[in-house]
């Protein structure tokens, strides 16, 4: 009996990990939409890794050398972006998986948006992205 009380309790932490990621991740999103690079940029990982069509960029410091040459400082070209979870998977109890709807909202009144598939990991900051595949 004492076994399944045990095994029922295991799911608050699962909701706390979601909750502080999905916290975390609205940061981020509120950083880059005010321009705040470092803001958004520290959801990452300093070894993360981030998937394109060309290839891996490895680590934060060329993520955001990769995001200062696509966007710049040009509030225009970075536009609002914002996040709708489409689900998430515990790995281990360090690790989980993330899968988003990203949506960016550009002054003009343009929109893009695609799908992103985001690995987390429990580190002493926080939950940190270790690998970011966006599309």
């Amino acid at each position: 009996m004492l076994m399944i009380v045990a095994a029922m309790a295991l799911p608050a932490p699962v909701q706390d990990a979601q909750a502080a990621i999905e916290a975390a991740l609205a940061d981020s999103a509120a950083g880059w939409s005010a321009g705040d690079m470092p803001r958004f940029l520290a959801i990452y990982a300093d070894d993360a890794v981030f998937v394109t069509k060309n290839g891996l960029v490895r680590g934060k410091a060329a993520i955001a050398a990769r995001y200062d040459k696509s966007y710049g400082a040009d509030a225009s070209k970075r536009g609002a972006l914002s996040f709708r979870v489409l689900g998430s998977r515990a790995v281990d109890a360090t690790h989980r998986m993330l899968w988003a709807e990203w949506h960016l909202a550009y002054p003009d009144g343009r929109s893009d948006k695609g799908v992103t598939s985001l690995l987390f990991e429990k580190q002493a900051g926080g939950w940190k992205i270790i690998a970011d595949h966006s599309s």
